[in-house]
């Protein structure tokens, strides 16, 4: 299989390669540059805007050179205070692209952060006095107004349902986030008693801990409130410390349960752990009992919203930079198209890493983690048409991601129309890596591991309550060591609320607790992949005549309104995804013409099928009794020996050493290394 990104002419990919000189026109900015100086190696400019302004000029003077522009960065911290915007006007062609990167051997950081220095003994009073006793002398104190910081954020009710909002300002100390002071410092706390019931603002809870908050003005609280995918954050209103009772703020959109997980945050009383921090809004002084001491590290607090801002441009890429500490997205690409994000590190970002649209951008090669909420989102083509957008994300490593918003901020997300994932290497987040909407995607080669850590009915692959996002094709991927903590678990590709016309082909499952699971839907294929110690392997209900039916029957539910939000009866459609022409007539609630079939299932359990239904479904040809004869499983070595049974029953070998990263002049960093949690799933054979 080629691994190629987006096919490129020979003047673009000049502009693309790693060595210096192949552009016809270069230019440098250094952080101790000048703005009045031409822009040469020896003479750099002091800014980005400076070298894009000098872009507009030559565009002016008479365009681009053929080969095009790079701007190279030179060594250092570029601190931003706001984003480059590179606008329709800045953008190159085919002939003369343009690209703004690091200079090759040299760290380049384009930071939205302020660096924190002065830090000092804690000698207010009342401050210390709201300090645990085993903190007091170890929490140093900074005063950040007195060095030029006044803008400090504020936390915000986020999470499930909410909009993506920036992140508050955040404290990073040698490269990685420190946390919110917050209570109890690992895991949750639970929900002891609903006096009032589900439908109210007031829990119960346990012991005497929270009593201690009473002086903190600004707590707020964050849980999986009712169901184990749904997370809110919301303010602290008060506190009944002789009842035990706390009410916040407002309501959860789906209410309470008892028992359910929570914890609070943002309180300089439980500031009582190394790595913790708080700041004091109203006094502007930042409290911090560092990990090391002072002098050993260096502690930044993110300022800017953005970094990097294209919009409408073609063809710009950005390489081999360092992109950190901002309240927002990293990269916005707004429209436009053959624009790219190469070998770049993208870390310590209060929203996603990146945001891409319009057609034939890409994310390539980067290293991504420590986001607040989620990695690449890709969204692009046209649905109605089924026009194709080629947005790529491919050989990106996410890790640590979602730290704030902690469900439906997956490492990538994809919607629109034909959109590709593939050889991506997407590992330890609370939710799904993988988020999809839309037709005719293509996830392929990607390895993906350690996901839904903090979660329960969730999906290493999720999509769902679609009949219309048909088309798309998951092939060749390796999922192993997928679990969640909540309720009902974790599945590996999860066709969530009759999701409907995916095709899921030779992909390796391994300890995942559910690992293809059709929620009620149809024209589903599962062919030809290989399962080991999955509960079951393949499950397949009938939540349309059960529980779902009222929802699959409503004209005003998401079903039926999304299908007639495209044109499913027309030409194009009717031609491209036949069944859905009359399914409305067909009795939509059942689940039919599901195909399971070629696969091979070693431990666990097989299947799952709903039995009223199974005469709708195929369900053959699969290799379930025998050893297939695997190179080494034991060490996750899923590839047939030559001999193997299965392959002389039609097995076709799955290529599964393709899966994941690949060593490429345009990655950010080699090798990478990577270990699954250790969280056999329930149930599972040993």
């Amino acid at each position: 299989m080629r691994r190629t990104s987006i096919v490129l002419t020979a003047a673009a990919m000049a502009a693309f390669m790693t060595g210096t000189g192949l552009a016809a026109a270069v230019f440098y900015v250094a952080p101790g540059g000048n703005d009045q100086a031409p822009g040469t190696k020896d003479a750099p400019f002091a800014t980005l805007e400076r070298a894009r302004d000098r872009l507009r000029e030559m565009k002016k003077a008479g365009g681009l050179p053929d080969g095009g522009v790079t701007v190279f960065l030179r060594g250092g911290t570029h601190e931003r205070r706001e984003a480059l915007v590179i606008s329709e006007a800045d953008g190159g062609t085919e002939k003369s692209p343009v690209a703004y990167r690091g200079e090759p051997g040299q760290e380049v950081r384009l930071s939205g952060g302020r660096t924190v220095t002065g830090f000092r003994p804690v000698t207010d009073a009342a401050a210390l006095a709201r300090l645990p006793e085993e903190s007091r002398g170890k929490v140093l104190a900074a005063d950040l107004r007195a060095q030029g910081i006044a803008d400090f954020g504020s936390l915000s009710q986020r999470g499930f349902g909410q909009p993506v909002r920036p992140a508050h300002m955040e404290l990073f100390y040698n490269d990685k986030p420190m946390t919110l002071a917050r209570w109890p410092n690992d895991g949750y706390a639970r929900i002891a008693d609903l006096p009032e019931g589900a439908r109210s603002r007031r829990f119960a809870y346990s012991g005497d801990r929270p009593a201690r908050w009473a002086a903190e003005a600004d707590a707020w609280l964050y849980g999986y409130w009712y169901h184990d995918w749904a997370d809110t954050y919301i303010r602290l209103e008060s506190i009944d410390a002789a009842k035990r009772i706390i009410t916040m703020a407002s309501e959860h959109n789906y209410g309470l349960r008892k028992n359910n997980r929570w914890m609070a945050l943002n309180i300089l009383a439980e500031l009582d752990a190394p790595g913790e921090y708080y700041v004091d809004r109203q006094a502007g002084v930042l409290y911090f009992w560092p990990p090391s001491p002072p002098g050993q590290g260096r502690a930044v607090v993110s300022a800017a919203e953005q970094l990097i801002n294209v919009d409408r441009a073609d063809y710009v890429t950005f390489r081999g930079l360092v992109l950190e500490a901002c309240r927002g997205p990293a990269v916005r690409i707004n429209g436009g198209s053959h624009n790219q994000v190469v070998g770049c590190t993208i870390r310590n970002v209060g929203n996603q890493a990146a945001l891409i649209s319009g057609s034939d951008n890409a994310v390539v090669g980067c290293d991504i983690c420590d986001t607040g909420d989620g990695g690449v989102l890709l969204s692009g083509g046209d649905r109605r048409t089924l026009a194709p957008a080629r947005l790529l994300a491919e050989n990106n490593h996410i890790y640590n991601f979602s730290r704030w918003s902690r469900t439906y901020r997956p490492a990538v997300g994809v919607s629109g129309c034909g959109n590709l994932v593939r050889h991506n290497l997407l590992h330890h987040g609370p939710h799904s890596a993988v988020q999809l909407g839309g037709n005719d995607h293509l996830l392929e080669f990607n390895e993906i591991h350690s996901v839904c850590a903090d979660t329960g009915d969730v999906g290493a692959f999720y999509t769902g309550r679609d009949w219309t996002a048909r088309g798309t094709v998951i092939r060749h991927n390796f999922f192993h060591h997928v679990a969640g903590p909540g309720m009902l678990g974790a599945m590996g590709v999860y066709l969530d609320d009759q999701a409907s016309g995916f095709t899921i082909f030779g992909n390796v499952f391994w300890r995942v607790t559910r690992a293809a699971f059709i929620g009620g839907g149809c024209d589903n294929t599962v062919e030809n992949n290989i399962f080991v110690d999955c509960a079951p392997a393949v499950h397949i209900d009938a939540r349309g005549l059960g529980w779902q039916k009222k929802a699959t029957d409503d004209p005003r539910g998401e079903l039926r309104t999304r299908l007639a939000a495209v044109p499913y009866q027309g030409e194009l459609w009717s031609r491209r995804y036949p069944p859905l022409v009359n399914i409305l007539s067909d009795d939509p609630g059942t689940p039919k013409r599901n195909r399971v079939v070629r696969n091979i299932c070693v431990g666990g359990k097989w299947e799952d099928v709903d039995a009223k239904t199974r005469q709708f479904q195929v369900v053959e040809g699969n290799f379930l009794d025998a050893d297939p004869q695997f190179v080494d499983a034991a060490k996750g070595d899923f590839r047939l020996r030559p001999a193997s049974p299965a392959t002389a029953a039609g097995f076709k070998p799955i290529p599964v050493e393709k899966a994941g990263l690949y060593r490429d002049e345009r990655r950010a960093s080699w090798p990478v290394l990577h270990t699954p949690r250790d969280l056999p799933p329930p149930g599972l054979t040993k």
